[in-house]
Order: C-alpha cells, then structure tokens, then sequence
C-alpha cells in the first residue's frame, strides 16, 4: 500500500529557495516506491516574487505534486504551521522549513522511525552553527526556565523539522487557540516520539527572518501558554513586600518608642517608593501579558486569512 507524504513548508521572503527545495524532496522522495508525496507551500504575506516562483512549480509538477497557500499579510510562522498542518490529509505530514537548512536526505531516516511505530519523529541538533552568542544565550535561556515552571518539556535544541502521523497532526490542529506556540503544542499532545540528531546546515539562499525582538515575542508567548508559574510568583512576590512592610513597621515603631530613633530619612524612603513602585509595575506587566492572551482569544478572530490558493476552499 502506497503512503501519501505531505510536506509542509512556511515561506516568507523565500523566493530563491522554493524551487530549490522542491527540487531536493523531489530527489530523495520519487525513488522510494512505497510513497508518494506533495508539497504544501504556505505563502506568509511574502513581499517578493514568493508566491509566483510557487506558482511556477505548479505549472510546472501538477496541482497534485504541489499545492499552495497565500496569506493575505504576514501573519507569523505559527498560524503558517497551523494552516498547512489544518490542509494536509495524508498519512504522513513533515514539516520542514523552505531554505534547506533541515535536511531532506533525512526524510529516509525519519521515515524509517514512522515505521518502527513511531507517531512523530524530532529533530535536534549538536550545535547551533550561524548563530549569534547573544541568540544562542538568550534561546537556552528560555528553554531552560520553560522547562523549570512548565510541566511539559521541550528539548532545548529542538528544531521545527518534524515527522507525524496522520493521527497526531489531527490532534494538534484540534486545538483551536490562536496564540500558538507549536513546539509546547506538539509536546502537549503526547504521543510517542523519537528524536533524532539534525546536522546544521547553512541557507541555501535568503537570511534569516528572526530578529531578537520577535524571538523575545515568541518566548513570552510560549510561556504565557503553558505556565502560570509567572502569576503564581507575582503573588508570591506581593506577599512578601507585605510581610517586609510588616516587619518594617514593628522595627519602626520599637525603635520610636523604646530606642529612641527618629523615623526613617528620605533616601531610604525614596528607595523603598522607587523599588516598591518598581516592583508593582513589573507584576502589573506579568498579569497584562495573561490578560492581552485572553483579551486576544475571546475576539475570536480567524489565525490568518487567504488570499490565493490552490486548494479547495474548505481545506483551508
């Protein structure tokens, strides 16, 4: 019995790149007689010729081989992931970013832990080759605290490159949340998973679209989704300003009334008000993140919007 493998691929800005790939899971995927395979691309909110050169390749392999999906605006690898994961309907789904740096002379491999029984096959990698040390600091950085206030774990030199089953991908699309953190999802969903080592590869072409304020952005997101552990320190934290204010105010007035000391002096009062003030403003942020998650779910706007595609509207 012949398997459908589909590939989904997330492209911003990835001109250059898309016939590349499709040129490389082409030549790995058509010599292995037990398969069949097509490629979804997901076009987020390109401003170059993205969406023509996948268009190109359509013409070129047949609406069978290769399907698309355009945004009508950026809207986020994650609602990206989301949209071609929701499109796919074969029995195995891979997804695998468009500029080459996972592997496709993987797929075999991967294949082969799909097959032993696996529902998902994970990627990591040994080292983080092309990084910046700021990047490669702050990214362990918050695998590490995710890990500790979380009670789901993620390797913290997991990639997004990835093999599941039919079964899994429908689990995971089954959680309708529009604030999404993929990495957290897979992992939330269970599921019996190996994980295999990932060489580094540079980009074939193009430069990475992650900038440090974005993966600041997709840190908070990813803890706000899965912790409450911030909430639960605010308290803690608020508690004990109370129970120091407390024992302030008995050493004060002790010391008026038996020791014979004069109230506190201005600096120490200016320091108390700019770091009490300091630390009431932080928790107000922590409980503002909570609040803007729910704030931005109960709108119940859609995760993205098409604008051109290939597939049958209902498939997406």
């Amino acid at each position: 019995m012949i398997k459908q493998i589909d590939i989904v691929t997330p492209c911003y800005n990835e001109m250059d790149c898309v016939a590349l790939f499709y040129n490389e899971v082409f030549n790995i995927l058509s010599a292995m007689d037990d398969y069949t395979f097509t490629v979804y691309y997901v076009d987020d909110g390109s401003i170059d010729d993205t969406l023509k050169e996948i268009k190109k390749l359509t013409d070129m392999h047949g609406e069978n081989k290769v399907k698309f999906i355009s945004f009508s605006r950026n809207f986020g690898k994650e609602a990206a992931i989301y949209a071609g994961l929701k499109a796919t309907t074969g029995d195995i789904v891979v997804l695998m970013d468009a500029d080459l740096q996972h592997p496709p002379s993987m797929l075999p491999s991967m294949l082969n832990v799909i097959e032993e029984g696996f529902d998902s096959c994970a990627t990591h990698r040994k080292q983080r080759r092309g990084e910046s040390l700021l990047r490669t600091i702050f990214s362990k950085g918050f695998y590490r605290l995710f890990n500790t206030i979380s009670n789901i774990k993620i390797n913290a030199s997991a990639t997004d490159f990835r093999m599941m089953t039919r079964k899994m991908v429908d689990a995971v699309i089954s959680l309708g949340e529009r604030e999404r953190f993929t990495k957290g999802l897979f992992q939330w969903v269970g599921f019996e998973t190996k994980l295999i080592v990932c060489e580094s590869v540079p980009r074939v072409a193009g430069t990475s679209k992650w900038r440090f304020g974005s993966l600041f952005g997709y840190a908070i997101n990813g803890i706000t989704a899965f912790s409450t552990a911030p909430l639960r320190l605010a308290t803690l934290i608020g508690f004990l300003f109370f129970l120091t204010g407390i024992a302030f105010m008995i050493y004060m007035i002790i010391g008026a009334l038996f020791l014979g000391r004069s109230g506190a002096g201005f600096v120490t009062n200016i320091v108390l008000h700019l770091s009490i003030g300091g630390i009431i403003i932080m928790l107000l942020g922590i409980i503002g993140e909570y609040i803007a998650r729910i704030y931005s779910e109960t709108k119940g706007r859609p995760i993205y919007i098409v604008r051109d595609s290939n597939l049958d509207r209902e498939n997406i």
